[in-house]
């Protein structure tokens, strides 16, 4: 066994100290990796820490009221009372009911029929729910307080009658049929795998593009693109179409997986998937290069990657349904693409929608394209100069 003398020990203390010495110095002059490092964690914790909320405070309703009686409006006041269903609107017709749950814009619908008031004194009167079954989350909320609510109330009509007439109901006054649309298993594999394919292409298509600028700069190499008479509007645009084919490439990939291996259908209209999924790719590589323009080196990238693809997780409705956040948290998740590519993918998969319901994601995603184009361009040709 070799052993050290103190002079030995000391000068390798010495060496160890220059090390670190050198270390702290070059981490001096990258200051804002630095404060990336110390301030992101803390804003993503008090971020998140609001946002990671699964707990369903109401359950959007809309109701067709086609007895318009005391009864129908005394059934109304018991669902809504405790406030476990949020009316969102009356309509006239089943037609908007299905419109509605088509749109998202409501989780439920209430329909009560033009007998009810005579059925529940006489017979056993009938209401119908219909529910949203495509985010199994609020669709089981629904049944099951919709169930529990009117299973409550019936008893206490019939308990009422008991009192009324002397002898007791052999039948309860009051049922309830449900159905359940797009996915009426509430199967969550249905609801998460076209999400995760979002997620998936996401995250591959932000973190190839954010470091293409900065490696450029790293390696000198954009010094050499400065002389030439290259604009910058076509460098973007030329870094932008290789990732766009991989991208491509990728998420057709991911898309037969999904479908032949995870079993998950389209039920709506793949062109129309592939379409807009393209618009999504597009936008997701314009932040990359917009990344890459601001951040000065990989490890910048590499952290503001991370602080847009984490959030993403949470505040786009991935994991949390978006309606349970602040509404200060919604508003900063309509800043993600990802949030209304979500919209999209679950919206063509469970519920056959067309782009005359998806044309506000699809503008909006058009919206994020353009503005980070413009913003790329802008910034790379303040630094060209």
């Amino acid at each position: 066994m070799i052993h050290l003398n103190n002079r030995e020990k000391r000068f390798r203390f010495v060496r160890l100290q220059a090390i670190v010495r050198k270390e702290f110095i070059q981490i001096k002059k990258d200051p804002a990796s630095l404060a990336i490092a110390l301030v992101l964690p803390v804003l993503l914790l008090v971020l998140l820490g609001y946002a990671m909320n699964d707990d369903v405070e109401s359950v959007h309703l809309s109701i067709l009221d086609q007895s318009q009686t005391a009864e129908s409006r005394e059934l109304i006041d018991r669902l809504t009372s405790q406030g476990d269903f949020t009316i969102m609107s009356y309509e006239h017709n089943v037609s908007v009911l299905e419109h509605l749950l088509d749109k998202g814009d409501i989780h439920a619908g209430l329909i009560i029929p033009a007998n009810y008031s005579k059925e529940l004194t006489t017979n056993t009167a009938v209401v119908q729910f219909l529910i949203d079954g495509s985010d199994p989350t609020y669709a089981q909320e629904a049944l099951f307080r919709s169930e529990s609510l009117l299973l409550n109330y019936a008893h206490t009509v019939q308990a009422e009658q008991l009192i009324r007439s002397g002898t007791e109901v052999p039948n309860s006054p009051l049922k309830h049929e449900t159905q359940v649309f797009y996915n009426p298993s509430m199967d969550s594999m249905e609801f998460n795998i076209p999400a995760l394919i979002g997620l998936i292409m996401q995250e591959v298509t932000l973190i190839l593009t954010a470091f293409a600028l900065v490696r450029e700069k790293e390696q000198g190499t954009i010094e050499q693109l400065i002389v030439t008479p290259i604009r910058p509007a076509e460098l973007i645009i030329g870094k932008l179409v290789p990732y766009t084919i991989i991208g491509t490439l990728s998420f057709a990939f991911v898309l037969l997986a999904g479908v032949f291996w995870f079993d998950v259908a389209i039920a709506g209209d793949p062109f129309l998937l592939v379409l807009l999924s393209l618009l999504f790719l597009v936008a997701t590589l314009a932040m990359g290069i917009f990344i890459s323009t601001i951040a000065k080196n990989q490890l910048q990238a590499m952290y503001m990657s991370f602080a847009v693809i984490l959030p993403s997780v949470i505040l786009s409705g991935f994991v949390f349904p978006r309606e349970s956040m602040p509404m200060l948290i919604q508003l900063l998740g309509g800043l993600i693409p990802l949030t209304y590519f979500l919209e999209i993918l679950r919206g063509i998969f469970l519920k056959a929608n067309s782009l005359q319901l998806l044309w506000p994601q699809s503008f909006v995603l058009l919206g994020f394209t353009v503005l980070l184009s413009i913003a790329t361009i802008a910034k790379f040709k303040k630094h060209l100069q």
